[in-house]
Formats: structure tokens, sequence, C-alpha cells
């Protein structure tokens, strides 16, 4: 009685290895480095309110201090009632789409604002401008396409769609001062992971 014994030709492929062999001098050092940038990073998710970027919470967009006159128009405004930050400035087709965009979005801004490179006067890219302007049609549809108003607005039936509503409507939501330099002065609502109260203690004792 004869056993053959068939020898596999394919070798067991290793599994790549993130740390040095234990034997290795290096491996407490990548140990440490390691658990250092893993620090630094959760120091700096939290230090930046990453997490609050995934809200629909307005206060979220003054996490950034540049944004603070921009904030502070739109809560004198009457959009305040109705619409927040995400309702105007990102897709709202799907939501893969509305996280990608506000994902892409705020990573150019953040690296922007780190390197204080900012313009005194900030514009909407192309791409944010579309988004804006669907927006807008689609709160505002009814105002968008009533026929009523060819009567009285000049080439309304023509314009209607075609053009940029702040062509028109250029002080919604934000008002007509858009330059920081001249409202630096603004003072930034509330944090957003306050975790004390600000009131005074001597204002305190009053509502008291």
């Amino acid at each position: 009685m004869f056993i053959f014994v068939w020898k596999s030709d394919v070798k067991l492929k290793k599994k790549p290895e993130i740390l040095p062999s234990k034997n290795s001098r290096w491996r407490t050092t990548a140990v440490f480095l390691i658990a250092v940038f893993l620090g630094i990073g959760l120091f700096l998710a939290k230090e930046g309110e990453v997490v609050s970027y995934m809200s629909d919470n307005p206060e979220a967009c003054v996490n950034c201090h540049v944004m603070t006159p921009v904030y502070n128009a739109w809560m004198h405004s009457s959009h305040r009632e109705w619409a927040n930050c995400n309702d105007c400035h990102v897709p709202h087709d799907n939501i893969v789409n509305k996280y990608f965009f506000k994902a892409k979005d705020g990573l150019y801004h953040a690296s922007i604002f780190t390197l204080r490179a900012e313009p005194d006067v900030i514009k909407m890219q192309e791409a944010s401008q579309k988004v804006v302007q669907d927006n807008c049609i689609r709160c505002h549809v009814q105002q968008v396409t009533q026929t009523k108003y060819d009567g009285w607005i000049d080439n309304h039936a023509e314009n209607r769609t075609e053009r940029q509503c702040w062509s028109c409507h250029k002080e919604i939501p934000h008002g007509r001062v858009h330059g920081i330099s001249t409202v630096k002065y603004n003072i930034a609502p509330l944090p957003t992971d306050q975790e004390e109260a600000v009131i005074p203690d001597w204002l305190q004792k009053e509502k008291d």
C-alpha cells in the first residue's frame, strides 16, 4: 500500500508587521511614538471640536473665530428661525453627498484659517455657489416659479432660475458688510463645549 503525500508549492504569506520584532531595541521607541501621535491627534480633535461638525448646530461654525461676524449676522436675520448653516451651505440630495461635501469644504476652510490665509472678503467657490443656489430654490420654489411676479419684476420669467438669488438679495442673510476687518470686534457666542455658566456672580444673584 502506497501513501502519496502532496507538498504544496504555495508559501504562506507573512502578515506585514507594524511594530519591530519583540527582540528589536526599536520596539519600545515605536510604541512610544505611536502613543504620542495618537495622543496629539485626540487632543487636537477635542480642541478643534471635530465631533461638533457632524451636527447641524450653527455654533459649530464659530469654532473658527473668523466666522463670528457671519454667525452674528445670521443670528439677526429672519433666516435664523427657519434655516441653519447646513440648510444653506451643504447639498441635500442625499446624506452621503451631504457629509462628503461638508468634509471636503471643512478641510479646505480649516487649512486656510490655520495658515491665516483667509481674505478680508470671503467669497464662495463655484461648487459652494451651486449648492447655495440650489438650496435657495429648494426652500423658495414657490416664490421662484410664481408667474404673478412677471407683471412687476422685469425679466422675471427669463431670469428667475438662471441668475443667482444673491445678485438681488445681497443682504440676506449675512448683511451688507462682508469684510472681516470692519467687524473684527464682534463678540463670539458661547463655544459649543461650554460646561460652566459664564453669567457673572452678581447677575446670577439677581436672577436667583
